[in-house]
């Protein structure tokens, strides 16, 4: 055993939990409205049309509740159907709203914010660049409703990407850009940075959310004084993803969905003095509270 394993053993661990970790206030109040909406309407079958949010825990927490998760809605709809958090194409609500479904819309309010930043730039006549991943529920409802009013809109996670459109964006000369609410603001610096010499004219919106940025850079600070950081959340999280793969340029770095997990990285964590934990937007406090009792276990 080596000085450093030897010490680490004897020593208590310090294990900190970022202050902004877990729901943001977009996705506690979509489930928390869901459930209300529930509640009270017994008599009636309310379905979200995708996942609300992306965490399979919630997911089976609603579906226990008797709430449905459904990609395509029943043709009947004496029912309610709820947008979730991510947003809609403006054709999904209409086709909703012909069936007889009624809607209640928990459309992010930061994500309602670039849907009309995005319709705003395409209307002023822009080439609009939608930084984010182009398969993303956001993102398609992003582009849906830009393109109501002008199809010249380009979705590109990144650099390399975009670069497939340069001729086109040389063309337009006048280009507009907004961010998928969850990116890295490093990536949103990127594209910006190579589309400046390529286009006459660019106009930025930073459309990033407060509450992105700010678990961004808390989780960063952690992670400088961390011997690891543990990054508790769904695979399919966009932030938590993000989350992870900043914090992986940083320090050791580990993305789990629940403490389960935590076992397949028990040699890790051991040698670990300090370690920091944080959580994406959509992870439920009831996962990060079992996530730091069984970090604890490791300093017995």
């Amino acid at each position: 055993m080596s000085l450093k394993d030897w010490i680490s053993k004897r020593l208590k661990k310090n294990i900190k939990l970022a202050k902004h970790a877990g729901f943001c206030y977009g996705v506690k109040r979509a489930v928390e409205t869901t459930k209300k909406l529930k509640s009270e309407n017994q008599d009636k079958e309310i379905f979200v049309l995708g996942e609300l949010i992306h965490n399979s825990h919630v997911i089976n927490e609603l579906s226990n509740l008797g709430i449905h998760t459904v990609e395509e809605l029943p043709e009947n709809g004496n029912a309610i159907c709820v947008i979730r958090s991510h947003g809609a194409a403006p054709e999904v609500f209409e086709t909703t709203k012909n069936k007889g479904y009624e809607i209640v819309d928990l459309t992010c309010l930061d994500v309602k914010k670039v849907q009309h930043k995005a319709i705003q730039l395409v209307q002023e006549g822009y080439l609009l660049v939608i930084v984010g991943k182009p398969e993303h529920p956001e993102v398609c409802a992003i582009k849906a409703n830009a393109q109501i009013y002008g199809k010249n809109v380009i979705v590109a996670p990144d650099v390399t990407t975009l670069k497939i459109s340069e001729e086109e964006i040389k063309k337009h000369k006048r280009v507009g850009v907004v961010v998928q609410t969850t990116q890295r603001l490093e990536n949103l610096q990127g594209i910006v940075n190579y589309l400046l010499p390529v286009a006459k004219e660019v106009k930025v919106f930073n459309t990033i959310c407060a509450s992105t940025s700010l678990r961004q850079n808390e989780a960063k600070n952690l992670a400088q004084e961390s011997d690891l950081m543990v990054v508790v959340g769904s695979k399919k999280s966009a932030n938590t993803t993000h989350l992870a793969e900043i914090l992986t340029g940083i320090t050791d770095t580990i993305h789990i969905e629940t403490e389960n997990e935590l076992k397949n990285f028990e040699d890790l964590i051991k040698k670990s003095q300090n370690i920091g934990v944080t959580a994406g937007a959509s992870t439920p406090d009831a996962i990060i509270e079992n996530v730091m009792k069984e970090l604890n276990k490791y300093d017995t």
